[in-house]
């Protein structure tokens, strides 16, 4: 009779393990699901940036600027939203911003102009701001230390699957659809992760434990906070280690595309793999290291790297003539040391403070989006005068009064009118009127493609080679071939004023 309960224990036991574990599995999953969420807004919206500039007729930098309103909107947000969480609790503060965030998605793929997109944005950005900063606050009531840190290791295994998938993802949605379906399917995405958090997750930070005394005790318990010299130092760090990672994010879309000629399935797969390397090594940050080294230790050596890849990159696109392949072995070294340096430093900040989680997650998450934020407006004015040294560049024009960007393209031939020679053109004769000029035509003729095609050169005459291209016109309207100059017969390039 004693046989029963002894042989049925170590089955209960058992049992209560299984269950234990699919609760962590289903928190660790929704929890990597809310801190993706800001990131997958982000990346599945990259490969449309380009789209978006032609579809509503506005600049690279104005197209940026909707990336910016979204940062900016999950900087100020987490400030807010943090300390809240606090006083009322995470779920109620966590349900409210998914449902914002959900309504105002929505209202972005319907958006008439720029002005409304951008509005709709920052809007979107105070909402996702809320998964963020609420779930570290849940690692933080839940666990400590190592653990900590650990479990922010595994949730980057969840986020930082979104970056991976997301811009593959928005490449082929846009063989499908325009940037507004893209945005119809982060509303989708956002009314699945609010469906899945208000089932999983429960309130983490009971009544007795929440702060109160309003406004003035948030702002003071912020003042200590920032009064810390070591929580300030992490701060900082990782809010750095963050605008490095946003300027590589901003600008990497236009340069590897419109600079280094990169289609968007490329770039998509580029951007998929730089990120898998971020993953790779977050799993490596919780699993081996931070159990063997101090993780100030681990810190410094993610810093190291980050700074060495830095140093690389800038000399590699300055200094020497390389191509597409180089710039993406160099992106990605600077990419994986974001997979130690992020959990480590949100860890140590949070062990900074186990009385007021929700607002030290507040801190560190604005901190570092505000950094972030400047670094889409940078890359756009850095992408908008660098001029690439490598390889042979051709003009490609944009919309505006006599404004010609940079390609790679092959090299052209441009023929005489007067006595037919055939010789190379380069970019700098490709010149439209400065905006003060009275002049509003130029005529260019590129009569030919000087290059190895089967040992020919591709002639002006489309009945001379038909399987060859010949004659294309176009102007700075917008209406022009997405590649430039590449392989055309003869071009003329108009300057108008608009």
């Amino acid at each position: 009779m004693d046989a029963i309960p002894q042989t049925g224990a170590p089955a209960d036991a058992t049992e209560r393990r299984t269950a234990r574990g699919r609760r962590h599995l289903s928190l660790v999953l929704v929890l990597g699901s809310l801190t993706a969420l800001g990131p997958l807004t982000i990346d599945l919206y990259l490969p449309a940036l380009p789209q978006v500039g032609t579809d509503l007729h506005v600049s690279q930098a104005v197209t940026q600027l909707t990336l910016t309103a979204f940062m900016v909107g999950i900087a100020l947000g987490q400030l807010a939203i943090g300390p809240l969480s606090d006083t009322l609790g995470r779920r109620r503060p966590l349900i409210v911003g998914l449902s914002v965030y959900v309504v105002t998605g929505a209202l972005c793929a319907f958006a008439p102009d720029p002005a409304v997109l951008i509005g709709m944005r920052l809007v979107q950005g105070l909402a996702g701001a809320a998964g963020i900063v609420i779930a570290r606050a849940v690692v933080r009531d839940l666990y400590d230390g190592l653990a900590a840190a650990r479990l922010l290791s595994s949730l980057m295994l969840v986020s930082g699957t979104a970056p991976i998938l997301a811009p593959v993802l928005g490449a082929q949605l846009l063989r499908l659809t325009s940037w507004r379906g893209v945005f119809v399917t982060l509303t989708l995405l956002g009314l699945a992760i609010l469906a899945a958090t208000a089932t999983v997750l429960p309130e983490t930070l009971p009544r007795p434990a929440r702060r109160h005394g309003g406004l003035p005790a948030t702002l003071r318990t912020m003042r200590e906070l920032v009064g810390d010299r070591s929580f300030t130092g992490y701060l900082l760090t990782g809010g750095l280690g963050f605008a490095a990672l946003f300027a590589y994010i901003a600008g990497s879309s236009f340069t590897l595309q419109e600079v280094y000629g990169a289609s968007p399935q490329t770039y998509s797969l580029l951007f998929g793999l730089n990120s898998l390397g971020m993953v790779a090594t977050g799993q490596l940050n919780g699993k081996l290291l931070l159990g063997r080294f101090p993780s100030h230790r681990v810190l410094a050596t993610g810093l190291a790297v980050l700074a060495a890849a830095g140093v690389a990159l800038v000399l590699l696109v300055t200094a020497t003539h390389v191509g597409l392949p180089w710039i993406a072995v160099a992106l990605f070294f600077t990419a994986c040391p974001v997979g130690m340096i992020l959990p480590t430093t949100t860890a140590l900040s949070l062990q900074r403070a186990p009385h007021a989680a929700g607002s030290a997650s507040a801190l560190l998450g604005t901190t570092q989006f505000l950094m972030g934020a400047l670094a889409p407006a940078l890359a756009g004015l850095g992408g908008a005068v660098h001029r690439p040294p490598h390889g042979d560049v051709g003009a490609r024009p944009r919309r505006g009064r006599g404004r010609m960007l940079p390609r790679a393209v092959p090299p052209l031939a441009g023929r005489s009118r007067s006595t037919g020679a055939v010789s190379p053109v380069s970019s700098s004769s490709l010149r439209c009127p400065a905006p003060h000029q009275s002049e509003r035509h130029l005529s260019v003729e590129i009569v030919g493609v000087a290059g190895p095609r089967d040992g020919k050169t591709i002639p002006a005459d489309p009945a001379a080679a038909p399987d060859m291209p010949g004659r294309t016109a176009f102007t700075s309207h917008g209406d022009a071939p997405r590649h430039g100059l590449r392989e055309t017969g003869r071009a003329h390039t108009r300057s108008a004023e608009e």
